[in-house]
């Protein structure tokens, strides 16, 4: 038993750290959701401009792994990087986050080819980014 004992406490950590994300600030950034979601805008336009119908089958195919790649980007932000303190600081964040995904989700940019749609999307990212930029600036 006492064998037992030494060899936890000889795997117990010495030393604790805490940081506020899973890495060092820097990772994180609105600018890799917003980059897809211009590419989405784009793409729609170009659909919009286009009646070739193997271009248009390619370019909806695009868009919906664009619209997913933005989701991902948003979701890793409003998990990871935002804590409580933002929450608490901006409550309209939940919210704000909860329309941009569903945005870039079938009811938004994923599911048309309206580039009011993307231009939607982008004007939600633009204010998860102003906000973002003010948290860094406070951290």
């Amino acid at each position: 038993m006492r064998l037992l004992s030494r060899i936890r406490e000889l795997r117990r950590p010495l030393l604790e750290a805490t940081a506020h994300c899973d890495l060092p600030c820097g990772v994180y950034d609105p600018a890799q959701a917003r980059i897809e979601a211009e590419s989405i805008k784009a793409v729609q336009e170009k659909y919009q401009a286009n009646e070739d119908p193997e271009f248009r089958e390619r370019a909806v195919l695009i868009k919906e792994q664009r619209s997913e790649l933005v989701k991902h980007h948003l979701w890793v932000l409003w998990t990871d990087y935002f804590k409580p303190p933002h929450f608490e600081k901006y409550p309209e964040l939940h919210d704000l986050f909860n329309r941009a995904t569903k945005a870039a989700g079938a009811a938004g940019t994923k599911g048309s080819m309206d580039p009011a749609k993307g231009q939607e999307l982008l004007d939600l990212i633009a204010q998860i980014d102003k906000i973002f930029w003010e948290t860094k600036a406070a951290a």
